[in-house]
């Protein structure tokens, strides 16, 4: 088999179960991406460029569709370029690297597509105005936006033979004509690196030592929170989490708070309301009193030495408006964290209150507060908590148990397909492909 994936950024989604296909089965791999550093053994990767894009003489709410069509014709390009390349399965992200044009390079060569959201406006679970106690307008404009930034999804939900997405919230986004098309399989954790079972990390509080965690030295006596996000913005809740630290640090004094992320806002338009501040967090430690002596903000993480923060916290807290489920919320149950979520939809999917994690309202600082110092008054109390997560993980998302899912849409994908034609010749049934399972003996 030879894959050929395709996504703006390398490795993304796609690089673990692309490095495992080469590695364990064998299978040629491809990568087009426009960004990315490192290498993955056994996996080629093909750089594109975009030759134009979006401007403001383009209609606000067509900007979306005009940038992902220059990104289709840049992957269209860079693998036109290269005949040698003749994939027997296309995988794209839809809507970071569309698949759409390469039907005129591969003709009927299946393609799989990773459907992670459907913009849906004036929904109780649109994330576009969640945010109502942050009494933030959304303009007009972003509304009539909102039916156009489908445009490419949808191109691609016609196109594709077949699609999945991470979650069954997400999938509960899309329209209902196109769900037979899409199934629910998780991205996968990769427990070699997320894997929390050690309790050296995380020993009991007579047996504690003085830790160093991201370079910070942390005293015996001082329990651990950790928040994770790519940017700190309202759609992850930094604000929130932050008024909860607050009432955290006066109710629990032995405390320190490991915030990891970019001073940025990745989702929404915080942008647009934080003025004069520069940043989000700028914006939120502005309004309100906050003894950053108990705050250590670590910037961005290399992935060990996150899963090192993970496996040590004494409590995790995550919040998000009903949308994309962040992967760190995933891992920090996979490092056997206790972690305290919002009671948001995405959430709920993934936490059973009380079972294998702690949920409290979105808005209510106060009630995350009182969740939180719950924990930290007696952590062992709660630690069957981060077990039970952990073994969900292991379970149901980690990648033994996600690749056999993937694996089996990738081959009923090719199967359903003939093989494209090549060379001008006619186009021949493909094979039935041989199971291909290592672990299922």
């Amino acid at each position: 088999m030879h894959v050929l994936y395709v996504h703006q950024n390398f490795p993304a989604q796609f690089g673990h179960i692309a490095g495992w296909l080469a590695r364990r089965l064998g299978w040629k791999c491809t990568f087009v991406s426009r960004t990315g550093e490192g290498n993955i053994p056994g996996v080629e990767r093909v750089a594109y460029s975009i030759r134009g894009g979006a401007t403001r003489q383009n209609h606000y709410c067509s900007r979306t569709f005009e940038n992902t069509v220059w990104h289709c014709d840049g992957v269209y390009q860079a693998l036109k370029a290269r005949p040698d390349i003749r994939p027997d399965l296309i995988v794209g992200h839809s809507g970071f690297g569309s698949t759409l044009f390469l039907r005129e390079l591969y003709g009927s060569t299946p393609v799989v597509n990773l459907f992670e959201y459907y913009y849906r406006p004036h929904d109780p679970l649109s994330d576009m105005d969640w945010r109502k106690d942050l009494n933030w307008p959304v303009p007009e404009r972003n509304y009539l936006r909102s039916y156009c930034r489908n445009a490419m999804i949808l191109l691609d939900l016609q196109n594709c033979d077949a699609g999945y997405t991470p979650t069954q919230f997400q999938r509960s986004r899309f329209p209902a004509e196109y769900l037979p098309k899409i199934q629910v399989i998780f991205d996968g954790i990769d427990r070699q690196l997320y894997h929390g079972h050690d309790e050296k990390l995380r020993p009991p509080p007579g047996r504690r030592q003085v830790r160093t965690i991201a370079g910070t030295s942390v005293p015996p006596d001082k329990r651990i929170v950790t928040y994770v996000s790519r940017g700190f913005e309202s759609m992850r809740g930094f604000d929130i989490f932050m008024r909860s630290a607050a009432i955290i640090a006066e109710r629990f004094a032995d405390v320190v708070f490991f915030v990891v992320g970019s001073d940025r806002i990745a989702y929404g338009g915080d942008e647009n309301y934080i003025a004069p501040c520069r940043t989000f967090r700028e914006w939120v430690l502005s309004r309100g009193q906050y003894d950053l002596s108990k705050f250590v903000f670590t910037g961005r993480l290399p992935p060990a030495d996150l899963a090192v923060l993970l496996a040590s916290t004494d409590l995790h807290i995550y919040l998000t408006v009903p949308f994309v489920l962040s992967w760190s919320m995933m891992d920090a149950m996979s490092c056997g964290a206790v972690v305290l979520g919002s009671r948001t939809a995405p959430v709920e999917e993934m936490i059973r209150d009380g079972e294998n994690g702690l949920l409290a309202d979105f808005f209510s600082p106060e009630e995350f507060a009182d969740r939180a110092v719950a924990v930290l008054r007696d952590p062992a109390a709660y630690r069957p908590l981060g077990r039970a997560a952990e073994q969900m993980i292991a379970e149901k998302y980690s990648l033994e148990a996600v690749l056999p899912l993937m694996l089996d849409m990738y081959e009923r994908a090719v199967a359903a397909k003939p093989a494209p034609a090549r060379n001008g010749g006619s186009a021949a049934p493909a094979a039935a492909p041989q199971p291909r399972w290592p672990f299922r003996t």
